[in-house]
């Protein structure tokens, strides 16, 4: 038996094992309600004006202009995958495992348990697809690698498996835009495994536009070895019935760096529980977690953030603020720092508010009317140093933003 097949065989047997496992954080759901059996590749046309339109929300390109590679997943079927620069791979995880075999155990289920919870088990179990993108060392991608993830069927598991690996001085931008198509019910349980190497740089920017149906569970890890750079931003611009997301970074080498960022806004009835963990696990790394979330009708969220300290000389701050736009919403922030040793700078900064009725005044006094001047309040709340991104994806950004700030009212 093979390396790989023997793995694989101890993964599944240890995912069995913890199905019933339910998650730290959020709210628990019954997993077994929802199957694998969606669409037929011949069921989806992915380049209509109306598909395309949609894509745009989430920072994808149909026409592949300014991207270096492109990955998409429709359901539980890969419709494509394609790279157009030298040293650089993507392709599915199914397809990796043929070209890799047991060059691909080392970042396989390495920094997410497969038993973590209900939700990385039936991932291994059930899931189908996700991607793998590998770029070798020294190889700088030119433009940013495109990844979607689309559910369109009713009652679907989605729990693709991610894996990006960056060698040694190499850098890449990955764009992930999640979205569904109709008004279904849906579980999208994706797992994402990040591992950075020494001097590389990987900046990962997520979008995501569900609906009031859907059930979120992300499972994210990453590892960054010596000066290496990893930069994340979140970004939810739609209501969904429940969302639980906690990445664990670890910063393995000496002057690693991580930036962990979320903009989110609940509308209706969202449950939404979003945070984040930093380890600072080597000498001289730095790591920064900064949260925005809105709340309004009837959103419960929970922000959380923890920074936890284990070697000298390391630095870290922590930034949660809530906004509340409605007195039936809630908001609750939970910073936590952790350390052991002294030689370290830890520090946070939370805080839950309402829109100033003075600054309102303030701006209709010099001619906009409330509507306007709440929408500049909101979008000058929401905006955070998005750093790494192309000028085009920040120009989406800022659009979205006041997209949400419009909804908002």
């Amino acid at each position: 038996m093979s390396n790989l097949r023997r793995f694989r065989e101890e993964l599944k047997e240890r995912a069995r094992k913890a199905l019933s496992k339910p998650p730290r954080y959020g709210v628990d759901i019954d997993i077994l309600e929802y199957g694998i059996t969606g669409l037929t590749k011949m069921d989806f046309d992915l380049y209509s004006p109306e598909v395309a339109k949609k894509l745009e929300l989430v920072g994808i390109d149909t026409e592949e202009k300014a991207r270096s590679g492109s990955y998409y997943q429709v359901d539980n079927i890969v419709l494509q995958e394609l790279s157009k620069q030298p040293g650089v791979k993507v392709m599915s995880l199914e397809d990796a495992f043929e070209e890799f075999g047991d060059d691909l155990l080392k970042y396989y289920w390495r920094v997410v348990p497969v038993d973590k919870d209900k939700y990385t088990a039936v991932a291994e179990l059930l899931g189908r697809g996700g991607y793998v993108i590998w770029v070798k060392e020294n190889v700088k991608v030119s433009y940013p690698i495109q990844a979607c993830l689309i559910v369109t069927s009713n009652n679907i598991l989605q729990a693709p498996h991610n894996i990006i690996i960056a060698e040694r001085n190499s850098e890449v931008h990955v764009i992930t835009g999640c979205l569904v198509m109709k008004e279904n019910i849906a579980l999208h349980a994706g797992i994402s495994e990040f591992y950075v190497g020494e001097n590389a740089k990987v900046t990962f920017t997520m979008i995501h536009n569900w609906n009031e149906n859907m059930h979120i569970r992300p499972r994210t890890g990453v590892l960054v070895k010596e000066s290496g750079h990893f930069i994340s931003h979140y970004i939810n611009i739609s209501p969904v019935n429940s969302l639980q997301t906690y990445p664990i970074i670890r910063l393995v080498g000496n002057n690693a760096r991580a930036h962990l960022s979320s903009v989110i806004i609940g509308t209706k009835s969202s449950k939404i529980d979003i945070g984040g963990e930093i380890i600072l696990d080597a000498e001289k790394t730095r790591g920064d977690i900064i949260s925005r979330t809105i709340a309004k009708d009837k959103t419960e969220i929970i922000a959380r953030g923890r920074l936890t300290s284990t070697k000298p000389r390391t630095k870290g701050h922590l930034e949660c603020r809530g906004l509340l736009l409605s007195n039936e919403a809630s908001i609750t922030t939970i910073p936590e720092l952790k350390s052991s040793i002294q030689d370290t700078e830890l520090t946070h900064e939370a805080s839950i508010g309402k829109l100033a009725e003075e600054e309102i005044l303030y701006l209709m006094a010099r001619g906009f009317s409330r509507e306007e001047a709440e929408g500049l309040l909101i979008r000058g709340f929401m905006r955070v140093d998005i750093e790494g991104l192309p000028r085009n994806l920040m120009k989406l950004i800022d659009q979205t933003i006041k997209l949400i700030s419009i909804k908002a009212l």
